[in-house]
């Protein structure tokens, strides 16, 4: 009767221990896949900032327009990508935005008039605002894969993950920036 009673209370506590494992691992996965969106949400925010800061700025200067065109083009090809499930392709097209963004501030010096309207120069904000909101929504993604991971390769865990693969087994993409940026950056000597 008592080993009856051993034997079943071990059992409970298994089952229950299986139940919380797969419930955590199930919770970490929803948490990765919302920071996936909020970065979209980032993503689509910037889009449409910098669609504004053109219209504002198309009478003053020729790159901008091209810049568009550039910025356009990468973003269908990171909704396509995204769309067929390659996120290495998505990532690297959003990063080539960026560096046009990032290219954007310099050419505002040329032109006096544009820098001193109220549009342009709170437009321009909002894409500094937009691109430090999407670094930090980046950063999150990054830490709850990294959660994940670490969680799901754990003694019991795994265990737990391979019985349930179809479910709690997935890799995903880390959000980082490509193997030339990262040279080129460890590279960087300032130039006086």
């Amino acid at each position: 009767m008592t080993t009856t009673i051993i034997i079943i209370v071990l059992a409970v506590l298994i089952f229950g221990f299986i139940i919380a494992t797969y419930n955590r691992l199930i919770g970490l996965i929803e948490s990765v896949k919302n920071n996936q969106k909020q970065i979209d949400v980032q993503l689509d925010r910037r889009f449409k900032v910098f669609e504004s800061l053109i219209n504002v700025v198309k009478n003053y200067m020729d790159y901008e327009k091209s810049t568009l065109k550039d910025v356009v083009a990468l973003r269908n090809q990171a909704q396509v990508a995204h769309a067929q499930g390659d996120e290495q392709a998505r990532i690297s097209a959003e990063n080539q935005i960026s560096q046009a963004l990032g290219g954007l501030n310099l050419v505002f010096e040329q032109y006096p008039d544009l820098k001193a309207n109220q549009n342009a120069l709170q437009l321009q904000e909002e894409i500094v605002s937009t691109e430090n909101k999407l670094a930090f929504a980046k950063q999150a993604l990054n830490d709850s894969i990294e959660r994940y991971n670490a969680d799901k390769k754990s003694f019991f865990a795994s265990m737990i993950v391979n019985f349930f693969k179809s479910k709690l087994d997935f890799d995903f993409a880390y959000w980082q920036l490509s193997l030339e940026k990262v040279k080129e950056h460890e590279d960087y000597t300032v130039k006086l």
